[in-house]
């Protein structure tokens, strides 16, 4: 895991062209849980990443992490693995774990706009501004009249827009700077600078994350 810092471009001097990239701050993250399938079922690892105090943490939360010796992480987060004899309890994940030219996908919460109208929140063309119209912003019809006499759910209507959980698949992973744990991946990725990030390998089977 780690956080969106911002955007900025580097250059390629072969094709004389400037490249979009996002600049991402990773981990370094602790392994605070091993799952297998003869204790849960199923493989996976829990990873945790961004210190905090420790009085922002509950309990229970200071127990599960003690367990582990990890540190008063804030966000914990589950991957399921194909094998899980490679980590071990407390072991650090670092920037290392990625190579340039690797492909990646990268998961975080969109940008949210608030509540947002039609046009804004599904692209819907305005009404006319002749003849009298008042209708410039308006949804218009939004069902059939007698029959069935209701609006159909899943209609498309104003409400509240982004903050949603949105995946960006194969990005290209441009350069890996182990000194300052950072990455600069090809494009742009969702959220603001900040935000938390989730960076799985797009080729590698069963590196889901839940």
């Amino acid at each position: 895991m780690g956080q969106k810092l911002g955007m900025t471009q580097i250059f390629d001097q072969e094709q004389g062209t400037a490249i979009p990239v996002t600049v991402i701050e990773l981990g370094p993250s602790t392994v605070t849980q091993i799952k297998t399938p003869n204790t849960d079922g199923y493989r996976a690892i829990q990873v945790g990443y961004h210190t905090v105090k420790e009085k922002k943490l509950t309990q229970p939360e200071k127990g599960h992490l003690k367990k582990a010796n990890a540190p008063n992480l804030r966000h914990l987060k589950e991957y399921r693995v194909a094998d899980t004899s490679e980590y071990e309890l407390g072991q650090s994940l670092t920037v290392d774990l990625f190579s340039e030219g690797q492909l990646v996908d990268v998961r975080g919460t969109s940008i949210g706009r608030g509540f947002a109208g039609y046009q804004k929140r599904h692209k819907f063309s305005r009404g006319p501004k002749t003849h009298g119209s008042k209708n410039y912003r308006s949804p218009g019809s939004i069902g059939p009249g007698s029959t069935p006499g209701r609006t159909y759910p899943g209609t498309r209507m104003a409400g509240r827009m982004g903050s949603q959980t949105v995946t960006i698949r194969k990005l290209k992973v441009l350069r890996v700077d182990s000194e300052r744990n950072l990455i600069l991946v090809k494009g742009s990725i969702p959220g603001k600078s900040g935000g938390l990030l989730s960076i799985t390998p797009s080729n590698l089977v069963g590196a889901s994350a839940n």
